[in-house]
């Protein structure tokens, strides 16, 4: 569906998967050539002993390592900055992004402003980051937003009340290291939220205007794991086969979405996180069915295929049917996963703020790239029905 009819693929050179295959972080390195990495990770996850996992590796192998913990959820511009200052406090030669999408984020950004002048506002999509900085290694602990294979990091502005894509060569790690045993710390919320992210990607990816036949299959992989196996990730935490092919499907849904972008549910959730501080997973879960509502008449057969590849839909419904099972099923996914309304967690509809939001939504780009562009009063109007619940 590429409009030029060519596909464009970046992604890391190195990437690892299976349980365990966080023991391999020293043996990683040195293939490399590196030794001296910073680890950027959050609190919890210092807490949860994740961080020390990695460390004890990296002892057994005699490397020099420090840690920066100061990651926060929806990572800002100011938490760049302490991330970047700590960075150049010692000779460090690579960085290791350890957890979900924020340190993984903020561990990319790190790196490429360590070597771009500026503010890192400066460098938000469209523009195309492919000054690299030091190598980046990025260890998942979510298994949702896929941020250790795409070409992309998303990061909020304090000043400016907007949380921006950026992109580019100095966006993509050098390597991944996927590991599943890590998120069977994960509570239900967590749970449920990443693996919808995930669900977004896969299906946004597909009904890109920008899709082909590469990122086709990493969408079409994704999708059936996820809706196969997240409930019983949410009931079980221990459920390994679950918790597996929940990590796997993000990784692959990562890869879509990386190279043939996302549309409009991520256009319209990034303003939800920046005004609301919505995580982006569950601010993706809020917009999921109604977006695809609006969408489905633009790429009713490529909906309809989604429905069919995870098993809500059949080879002999047409596609308008299976495509109208798609909504279903995803509005039912939600009532099991407990998704909560912008009203339930007492967000009071803002009109004037959504024409801010619906104007951010269209400036990122991502709407462009929907089967359905919307015009800015749409988006407006999609934002007054989701908050109708």
């Amino acid at each position: 569906m590429t409009l030029d009819g060519i596909g464009r693929v970046q992604s890391p050179r190195v990437i690892r998967i299976g349980a365990g295959v966080a023991q391999e972080t020293a043996e990683v390195l040195a293939q490399l050539g590196l030794s001296r990495p910073l680890i950027v990770t959050d609190k919890n996850l210092v807490s949860l002993g994740h961080v020390q996992t990695v460390t004890d590796v990296l002892d057994k192998a005699n490397l020099n390592w420090a840690v920066f913990d100061g990651v926060i959820e929806d990572p800002t511009d100011t938490c760049l900055d302490e991330g970047i200052a700590a960075f150049r406090k010692d000779d460090f030669d690579c960085i290791i992004g350890l957890g979900g999408g924020s340190p993984m984020d903020t561990a990319k950004a790190i790196s490429f402003m360590s070597v771009n002048e500026g503010h890192v506002r400066e460098y938000k999509a469209p523009y195309q980051i492919d000054k690299c900085g030091p190598p980046v290694i990025l260890i998942p602990t979510t298994g949702g937003t896929g941020s250790e294979l795409t070409r992309w990091c998303v990061i909020t502005d304090t000043k400016e009340t907007e949380k921006y894509n950026l992109s580019g060569l100095a966006c993509v790690a050098t390597a991944a290291l996927i590991d599943w045993t890590f998120t069977t710390t994960k509570p239900w919320r967590i749970t449920a939220d990443t693996a919808v992210d995930s669900l977004t990607h896969a299906i946004e990816a597909y009904v890109s205007r920008k899709s082909f036949a590469y990122t086709d299959a990493f969408a079409l992989a994704a999708m059936p794991a996820i809706a196969n196996n997240v409930r019983a990730a949410c009931a079980d935490p221990e459920n390994g086969p679950a918790r597996e092919a929940l990590m796997l499907a993000a990784s692959q849904a990562g890869m879509a979405f990386s190279n043939a972008s996302v549309a409009l549910v991520h256009g319209m959730s990034r303003p939800i996180g920046a005004h609301f501080h919505v995580a982006h997973g569950l601010s993706n879960a809020m917009l999921l069915p109604e977006i695809t509502k609006f969408s489905v008449s633009a790429a009713e057969d490529r909906y309809a295929t989604c429905a069919r590849v995870m098993g809500w839909a059949s080879d002999g419904d047409s596609d308008a049917l299976a495509a109208g099972k798609l909504v279903e099923n995803l509005t039912q996914l939600n009532a099991d996963l407990k998704v909560p309304s912008p009203r339930d967690l007492g967000h009071k509809e803002d009109t004037a703020k959504f024409e801010i939001m619906a104007a951010q939504a269209l400036a990122s780009g991502s709407p462009q790239n929907n089967p359905r562009v919307p015009r800015q009063d749409e988006i407006v109007q999609l934002y007054q029905n989701i908050w109708a619940g």
